[in-house]
């Protein structure tokens, strides 16, 4: 965060103590949409955009949490028995405090001031930043071990269980595990992962629509229903299948009358799309960016045709990127419904894209949208200062 010393200056002010500070990514997946819950393969990188947590102990089990994006101060007790979620910003903290307690880590009192420079509601994975900044933080206050790997599973139970949105793991395991100058292909299912360099001379653009449909949450749980349907109707056929990442493009094209129309789409995008993700892994390994380009560019048409959940300004932005020299891939990246689309560019034609990117999209649409250049970032730590 560039403004750290505003941060220090702004908690000791609101708590009279001295904090620590601990900083986790935000992530762009550059490509494997929505196969982490159906047990599959993604291939995301930690950004340079990220959450800040400034920490320090309390003598008693209170945590006051306060977000210098809202202004607001929220507080719990650790000791409390039967915590419910208030729906609200601050659950993501509580969540996280409450399954470290019950994975066996006793916590100390805390006060907690949040900066974060991560674009909410835009597919970069705001929450599992904030979510797994505050348990490195907290954990490292009381004093304990950190197991990157238990804490990413722990950030996403708090997600899935507390807040109540059913998330896979890629989020919070990259916001761990991240490492710069390259992305991670993470194998969902085993949670086995391999670091993959990102070529010197490419660069990520990521440009947010600056649109968030509303469906996006109901129609998230929906492909994940609609997943788990084409599984138990193929199951009886496949033995031994317990989820898409276990069946083939051959297979589900062989056994396509069992399966609904709108079933068996849904089920191509992820079977197709785990197949791209490793041949994606490969391309990045072997530096043939065009390949990587060209894999980008099929993923997205998978997820506005089979998987339906891009929309007009997802697709104006990735149709712009792709009409500009220099522009190797690009596709949407998140949810779904809105938020950002990932663009893979020549590093030295980035401005260009930008401007031009930026100025037709806004000319289109009216909206002007928020673009990011990066490239990959490093995980979850603690910052000096």
């Amino acid at each position: 965060m560039g403004d750290q010393p505003q941060l220090l200056d702004q908690f000791r002010r609101a708590f009279g103590s001295e904090p620590r500070l601990f900083r986790a990514p935000g992530r762009v997946n550059l490509i494997g949409e929505h196969t982490d819950y159906n047990d599959g393969f993604v291939l995301p990188a930690a950004l340079e955009l990220s959450t800040t947590v400034a920490v320090a102990p309390r003598a008693d089990r209170q945590v006051r949490v306060r977000s210098l994006r809202t202004g607001e101060t929220v507080a719990f007790d650790l000791n409390e028995a039967d915590a419910r979620p208030r729906h609200h910003w601050s659950d993501y903290v509580r969540g996280v405090a409450i399954m470290l307690e019950r994975a066996g880590h006793r916590l100390s009192g805390a006060d907690l001031l949040i900066a974060s420079d991560v674009p909410i509601g835009s597919g970069l994975s705001s929450s599992a930043a904030l979510e797994v900044s505050t348990g490195f933080a907290l954990l490292s206050l009381a004093g304990l071990p950190i197991d990157r790997k238990q804490l990413a599973l722990t950030c996403q139970r708090a997600e899935n269980d507390f807040v109540g949105m059913r998330c896979g793991i890629m989020d919070q395991f990259i916001s761990c595990h991240g490492t710069a100058g390259h992305a991670l292909l993470l194998d969902c299912r085993s949670l086995d992962y391999r670091l993959v360099p990102l070529a010197p001379a490419a660069r990520l653009l990521i440009c947010n629509s600056m649109v968030h449909h509303q469906l996006a949450g109901s129609e998230y749980n929906l492909r994940r229903q609609e997943c788990e349907r084409g599984v138990a109707l193929l199951a009886p056929v496949l033995p031994g299948i317990r989820a898409l990442r276990d069946v083939t493009a051959e297979q589900l094209e062989a056994n396509r009358q069992r399966l609904p129309e709108l079933t068996w789409r849904r089920c191509r995008h992820v079977v197709t799309e785990n197949d791209r993700v490793l041949r994606a892994g490969a391309a990045l390994q072997a530096g043939d960016l065009d390949e990587f380009g060209r894999l980008m560019v099929q993923s997205h048409a998978s997820m506005r045709d089979d998987y339906e959940i891009s929309c007009r300004e997802l697709d104006l932005l990735v149709d712009l990127a792709l009409g500009t020299e220099g522009v190797l891939g690009s596709r949407m990246t998140g949810g779904g419904f809105g938020g950002c689309t990932v663009s893979l560019v020549v590093a030295g034609a980035v401005e260009r894209i930008r401007e031009r990117v930026a100025r037709d999209y806004q000319k289109a649409t009216g909206l002007v949208p928020e673009i990011f250049v990066c490239s990959p970032g490093a995980g979850v730590g603690a910052v000096a200062h």
